[in-house]
């Protein structure tokens, strides 16, 4: 009995422990919560303390050192790492006005000393804006606060009189811009600074060309990012006069590069080419050469870097060449590019697949510009028209109704082609073979020189064909090559845009003058014969294929 009381007793003490134990375990788990929200309660309300103190007395610019410690917590507490930026931002605004951070030749060793460090505090705050700009809550608002660090460190970093742009500090702002998962944080930077102000956009293509040349491994998605930037830019300043808007304050120099279109110009050009030279995909190509003319050459203050990348990009043939077209001959046209063998392969485009492509009405157009001028060969004019009429005869209706009004044009502006559109035998001799022999097209459609393809001794014998065409817009529009040419010219932006679907739409809304004539009897049998000593006759579709007895 004894000793079997002495066991509960020793099992009650167990018991009490466990209990006793788990209830402290519980109290600790609490007050640790409790603490941590205490924790972060505290440092929230220390932070302005900290800043006050700084204000009253140099004594506490140790504080500094504290609010820079709970700057760079940003894994740890966001909230309060941005509290503690938001607190060193009006400390240092505070202190650059007032000289604090300004390096003098006659101040004491002591003055010295703490100047220096307060520039190193400034140069650890930097950092800890700068990892912000990661974080996707509070992006756009460390951007606010460093480019208001910006601004008062070109205006009182140093004593100089005009503002000292703190390259190497904007630098990684950009950076880290750049390469920050927040997408919205570069549209933000874009609409209020590179568009707004055109120091902010001379400094930050500045710093887009030295991360993209001082960088081995540039990412894929980073090269987008700088591609996507450097193509919004499609507002070229018309002058050095148009540069009027500054984030800092104007220079007062009046050759100082901020008002020099030209250095503007250059800033983007450096940049464009650092991209280009780590490469681009095929997609940015042709985006790249879609806007060639009026986006990405007019920034380049010397466009002839770019022949090398237009040239090849016009030799790879297919829609390649048809967008690199504009911007070679702006290169033409505007720096006099020598490329002799232009026409030679503007020729080697017109193929079937340019007839079908969905640049086909920009390739027109430009067309349209490369062969206006009347001081070409009338040789070289007739190869371009007798190759797209031989193309037209495959081509979709919706490039035919273009290909006739533009040759309509040609034979106005060159009358020396017009011998093509009716060529008759001069001789009786040529008549007598015509009729017995009949004749050989001159037209040589392997030839690759568009001057030795003797288009200007054939005729245009398709455009008759295309007089017959199935589609009856077709078939109307090609005869007005065999009417009277009375009508000046014909604007070609009428024709150029249309497609299957706004060809049948026209045909559809159409008004019916005269009803179509229709069968009205209906046939009794289609696919049969009719029987035997019927005077019913078989149908067109049996008498042309035999579809087997009928049983």
């Amino acid at each position: 009995m004894a000793s079997a009381e002495s066991d509960k007793a020793t099992m009650a003490g167990k018991r009490k422990r466990q209990e006793n134990g788990e209830v402290s375990k519980k109290r600790r788990k609490s007050d640790a919560g409790d603490s941590d929200k205490t924790t972060h309660t505290t440092i929230t309300e220390t932070i302005p303390r900290l800043e006050a103190e700084i204000q009253e007395s140099r004594k506490h610019y140790n504080n500094i050192a504290t609010l820079v410690d709970l700057a760079q917590k940003l894994d740890e507490d966001p909230k309060v790492a941005f509290a503690a930026c938001e607190a060193l931002c009006r400390t240092f605004l505070r202190l650059l006005p007032a000289g604090a951070l300004i390096k003098r030749k006659d101040a004491s060793e002591k003055d010295t000393t703490v100047t220096n460090w307060l520039r190193d505090r400034l140069v650890d705050y930097r950092g800890a804006l700068v990892a912000l700009l990661s974080n996707k809550k509070l992006a756009i608002n460390a951007l606010t606060l460093a480019m208001a660090m910006v601004k008062a460190e070109a205006r009182h970093l140093t004593d100089r009189p005009e503002p000292v742009f703190p390259r190497h500090f904007f630098a990684d702002i950009i950076a880290a811009i750049l390469e920050s998962p927040v997408d919205t944080l570069r549209d933000y930077f874009t609409t209020n600074f590179i568009r707004g102000y055109d120091d902010m956009r001379f400094y930050t293509f500045e710093a887009v060309a030295t991360y993209l040349t001082q960088r081995e491994n540039v990412d894929d998605q980073t090269r987008d990012i700088v591609f996507d930037l450097l193509l919004s830019m499609d507002d070229v300043p018309a002058s050095s006069e148009a540069l009027d808007k500054f984030f800092i304050e104007p220079p007062q120099k009046k050759k100082h590069p901020l008002r020099s279109i030209i250095q503007h110009k250059k800033q983007v050009q450096e940049a464009w080419l650092a991209l280009m030279h780590l490469g681009l995909s095929k997609a940015q190509r042709k985006k790249v050469l879609g806007a060639m003319a009026t986006t990405v050459a007019p920034w380049f203050t010397q466009p002839e870097l770019l022949m090398d990348f237009l040239t090849d990009c016009y030799n790879t043939g297919g829609s390649t060449s048809l967008l690199a077209l504009s911007g070679v001959f702006y290169l033409i046209q505007e720096r006099n590019l020598d490329y002799p063998e232009f026409y030679t392969k503007l020729y080697s485009l017109l193929d079937a697949d340019m007839l079908h492509s969905k640049h086909r009405s920009r390739f027109f157009r430009l067309l349209d510009t490369f062969l206006g001028s009347s001081h070409l060969p009338a040789v070289l004019v007739a190869s371009f028209i007798k190759r797209l009429a031989r193309l037209a005869l495959n081509a979709p209706p919706s490039a035919i109704v273009a290909i006739v009004p533009w040759f309509y044009n040609l034979f106005k502006k060159h009358p020396l082609t017009t011998f093509m559109m009716h060529r008759v035998p001069r001789t009786q001799e040529e008549r007598e073979r015509l009729e017995s022999e009949g004749m050989d097209d001159p037209f040589l459609p392997n030839e690759p020189d568009p001057m030795e393809t003797r288009a200007i001794d054939s005729c245009l014998w398709e455009i008759v064909q295309l007089q017959s065409h199935y589609h009856p817009n077709v078939a109307t529009i090609a005869k007005i090559i065999s009417e009277q040419f009375t009508k000046q010219a014909y604007n070609m932006e009428d024709f150029l845009d249309h497609s299957y679907g706004s060809l049948m739409e026209a045909e559809m809304n159409k008004e019916v003058k005269k009803p179509p004539v229709v069968e009205f009897m209906i046939p009794k049998r289609i696919f049969t014969k009719a029987p035997p000593g019927s005077e019913e006759s078989d149908s067109l579709l049996v008498s042309l294929w035999d579809f087997g007895s009928s049983s």
